[in-house]
């Protein structure tokens, strides 16, 4: 009697002071199960912003598209019959088109200019244009008859040709001052040369508005501040010819 009685006191005392551990399947589970809800919710976090991502994308492409239908709009007006849209370029095809080696406008084609290019700030003012455009290249180009350089060079002046009969104050139909200082710090200048190939070299020497647009996420750049002048003189006024 006094040994199954002692018995069972020392079986109480040894569990009694066994410590508590969970076995190894049961710690491997429970990590299973965290490493599981870890990565639901990081699952559902980039989930929930690729979808954003998408969202704005389609909410960007929309509203560049909206702009481009108002800017395509203005090309199919009367008084500007002749201008082409294509994708985010506008082409004044011979509105505005040069004579072989020259980078000169004629009073009619600067006429053109100061008259189409305040259409195209109105658009660029409007919600469907002013939140994603960066900037409007002014994109000249040369024929290939000639050195790559100088074409280079004639094409860069023919781009800035158009800025100078769009800039000038003193002309009939000159711009307001607010288009003006808007031209200033919205147009950039450029050259291509004859990097695109066209039919003839008479369709080269022209001159064509680029619409750039901001990417998805890019900041919007603030406009410089730029010191005014009544620009009253063009610095290419000179001829090029050869």
């Amino acid at each position: 009697m006094f040994g199954i009685q002692g018995r069972r006191n020392r079986r109480g005392k040894d569990e009694a002071e066994k410590p508590f551990w969970i076995s190894f399947s049961d710690l491997m589970t429970a990590l299973m199960v965290l490493f599981l809800v870890a990565m639901a919710v990081a699952l559902m976090a980039v989930t929930q912003g690729l979808a954003k991502i998408k969202k704005e994308g389609q909410a960007r492409d929309e509203t560049i598209s909206s702009c481009m239908v108002d800017m395509g709009a203005l090309a199919k007006r009367d008084e500007f019959k002749g201008v082409l849209l294509r994708g985010y370029s506008i082409e004044f095809g011979t509105l505005a088109e040069f004579r072989n080696n020259d980078h000169r406008l004629d009073a009619a084609q600067e006429h053109f200019v100061r008259a189409f290019v305040p259409k195209v700030l109105d658009v660029a003012r409007q919600d469907s244009c002013k939140k994603w455009l960066k900037r409007v290249v002014v994109e000249g180009f040369a024929s290939q008859e000639g050195s790559y350089l100088y074409n280079l060079n004639l094409s860069f002046l023919r781009s800035q040709r158009v800025l100078c009969a769009v800039l000038n104050s003193h002309a009939d139909n000159a711009l307001s001052l607010a288009d003006r200082k808007q031209v200033r710090t919205l147009f950039l200048t450029g050259g291509s040369s004859f990097n695109t190939v066209s039919k003839s070299p008479a369709e080269m020497r022209r001159v064509e508005l680029k619409l750039e647009f901001r990417d998805l996420g890019a900041p919007q750049e603030l406009a410089r501040e730029i010191k005014w002048d009544d620009d009253t003189t063009c610095p290419n006024d000179s001829p090029t010819t050869r």
